[in-house]
C-alpha cells in the first residue's frame, strides 16, 4: 500500500508556475521487482526534468529576466477613460472600449509570455487573440502599448494624433530586436481585436419604442442593440437576467416606490445626497459608470504594488473590464425585457397603478433634473458596481481595502473607502437619491454584476498549468 502511493506521488508531480516538473526523488527500500519499477519511473522523471531545466535555463537566459512594470497599462486606461470622455460616449459604448483595449494589452503581454516561457510570469489563456506567432522574448511593455494604441486608433481614427503621440512618448527610449518585435506584435493583436469585434452586436443602433402602457418606460431607448452584444467573459447572458421588477400592485412595489419619491425628489436639497449622487452620477462627458471602476482599479493597483508587475497588471484590468463590459449586456437584456417605468412617471401617475400605498405628485421631478435615458429596471451603474468591486475582492483576496478617489462629476472632492463592496452599495444608493431608480432595481443590478463576476473570475483568464497561479 506504502509503494503504491509513494509511486502516484512520485508520477504526479506538483506543477509549477510554468509546469515543471516535480525534483527527482529517492527511492525507498522495497523488494527488488518493485524497486525496479520504481527506479523505471524516478529515471524517467529525472530525464524530463533535466530537459525542462535545459530548456528554460536556455530560455531564461535569453529573456529580459523581469516581468516589467505595469504602469503602460495604467497610462493607456487614462488614455481610455479621456477617450470616452472626449468622445462623449455612452456607458454601453465606454464598456466596451475599455475592454477591447484591456484585452488587447493583456493578449499581447500573455502571448510573449506563453512563447518565452519567462520565470518571472504565469501564462494563461487567451482572451481574444491566441499566442501563435507571439516572439519570444520581445518586449512586453512595447507589445501592451502598440497593442491598445492600435485598438483606439482603429475604433477612433479622427483621434490618432493624440494616440501617436502617446505612443511615441511610450516608446522613446526603448530600441532593439526585442523592442521592434514587441511593437510588431502589439498593433498585430490591437486590430485582431478590432477586427475580432468589428461584427459583435454593438451596431447597428437599434431603437426600443416608447410605450403608453401603465408600468412602461415613456421615451424611446436608442441603444438597445447593446443586450445582444457578444459577451467578453460569460458564456451566456441568459443567467443573469433579472426576475423582474415586483408587481405595481405588491407592498414591495410601494415600499420602494415610497423611497424614491421621498429620497430622489429635487426639491428636498440635501446636501450629503447632492454630494454623493453628484460623485457617482457619470453623465456626458465624464468616463461614465463603468470608468470610474476602471479609475478604482488604478488607484487599488498603485497602492497594492500590482504595477510592479506587467502580467499582473494587465490581467487585472483585463478581468476588470470584461466584467464591467458583460455588465452592460446583463443590465440592458433586463432592461429591454421588462421596460419597466422610472421613478418620474411612477410617481407622477401613482393613480394609475392599481396599488393604494403609492402616492401621486403632479410635477415630480428627480434629483438628477431628467428622468433617464433607458428603462428602469435593472440598474445599469447597480450591475457595474456589483461586478467591478467583485472583481476587485477578489483580485487582491479581500473587500477591506481603503481606497480614495474622485468620481468625474463629483463637486466635493475625493471620498474615501473602506472597502470595495462599500463603494459599491454608495454607487447603487447614489441612483436612489438621484431619482432615478428604485431599491429592487439597484438590488437585481448588484446581484446579477456579482454574479457574472464570478463566472468570469472562475473561467477567464485562467492559468494554463496548474491552479495555485490561477
Amino acid at each position: 500500500m506504502a509503494l503504491t502511493l509513494w509511486l502516484l506521488l512520485a508520477l504526479i508531480g506538483a506543477c509549477g508556475a510554468r509546469g515543471r516538473p516535480s525534483m527527482p526523488l529517492k527511492v525507498p527500500n522495497a523488494n527488488t521487482e518493485k524497486r525496479r519499477e520504481l527506479l523505471g519511473a524516478v529515471h524517467r522523471r529525472h530525464k524530463r526534468w533535466r530537459k525542462w531545466e535545459r530548456h528554460h535555463s536556455h530560455s531564461a537566459a535569453g529573456c529580459t529576466a523581469e516581468d516589467g512594470r505595469g504602469d503602460v497599462i495604467l497610462r493607456w486606461n487614462n488614455q481610455t477613460l479621456d477617450t470616452v470622455r472626449s468622445k462623449e460616449l455612452g456607458a454601453a459604448e465606454a464598456s466596451r472600449t475599455y475592454a477591447m483595449v484591456n484585452l488587447a494589452m493583456f493578449d499581447a503581454v500573455n502571448g510573449i509570455d506563453l512563447s518565452s516561457s519567462s520565470s518571472k510570469t504565469c501564462p494563461r489563456y487567451p482572451a481574444l487573440v491566441g499566442a501563435v506567432g507571439a516572439p519570444k522574448c520581445a518586449d512586453r511593455e512595447a507589445a501592451a502599448a502598440a497593442a491598445a494604441h492600435a485598438v483606439l486608433a482603429g475604433l477612433y481614427p479622427d483621434m490618432a494624433d493624440t494616440y501617436n503621440a502617446q505612443l511615441a512618448e511610450d516608446l522613446e527610449s526603448r530600441s532593439g530586436d526585442n523592442f521592434d518585435r514587441g511593437v510588431q506584435w502589439g498593433a498585430m493583436v490591437g486590430r485582431q481585436v478590432v477586427t475580432a469585434r468589428k461584427d459583435d452586436g454593438s451596431s447597428p443602433s437599434e431603437t426600443l419604442a416608447k410605450s403608453d402602457q401603465v408600468g412602461e418606460f415613456r421615451q424611446d431607448w436608442t441603444s438597445a442593440q447593446y443586450r445582444n452584444m457578444d459577451p467578453f467573459g460569460i458564456k451566456d447572458k441568459a443567467p443573469y437576467r433579472s426576475p423582474g421588477p415586483p408587481a405595481l400592485d405588491s407592498p414591495e412595489y410601494a415600499r420602494d416606490h415610497s423611497e424614491a419619491r421621498l429620497e430622489g425628489d429635487a426639491s428636498d436639497f440635501n446636501q450629503t445626497k447632492e454630494e454623493i449622487f453628484r460623485f457617482w452620477k457619470g453623465g456626458s462627458g465624464s468616463a461614465r459608470p463603468p470608468g470610474e471602476w476602471i479609475k478604482i482599479g488604478q488607484v487599488v493597483a498603485e497602492q497594492q504594488g500590482t504595477t510592479k508587475s506587467l502580467s499582473g497588471t494587465a490581467r487585472l484590468f483585463a478581468l476588470l473590464s470584461a466584467a464591467l463590459a458583460d455588465s452592460t449586456i446583463v443590465a440592458w437584456d433586463s432592461k429591454f425585457t421588462y421596460r419597466h417605468w422610472r421613478p418620474q412617471t411612477a410617481i407622477r401617475e401613482a393613480n394609475t397603478d392599481g396599488n393604494s400605498e403609492t402616492v401621486q405628485v403632479d410635477g415630480w421631478t428627480p434629483r438628477n433634473g431628467s428622468p433617464g435615458s433607458s428603462p428602469e429596471h435593472t440598474s445599469g451603474q447597480s450591475t457595474f458596481a456589483g461586478a467591478g468591486s467583485t472583481v476587485l475582492a477578489a483580485f487582491y483576496c479581500t473587500d477591506q481595502i481603503t481606497f480614495t478617489f474622485e468620481g468625474d462629476d463629483a463637486i466635493a472632492g475625493e471620498r474615501t473607502y473602506t472597502s470595495f463592496s462599500e463603494a459599491a452599495a454608495e454607487a447603487g444608493q447614489a441612483r436612489i437619491f438621484a431619482g432615478i431608480h428604485f431599491r429592487f432595481s439597484d438590488q437585481a443590478g448588484q446581484a446579477a454584476g456579482r454574479a457574472l463576476a464570478n463566472e468570469i473570475l472562475g473561467s477567464f483568464l485562467r492559468c494554463r498549468h496548474c491552479s495555485h497561479c490561477a
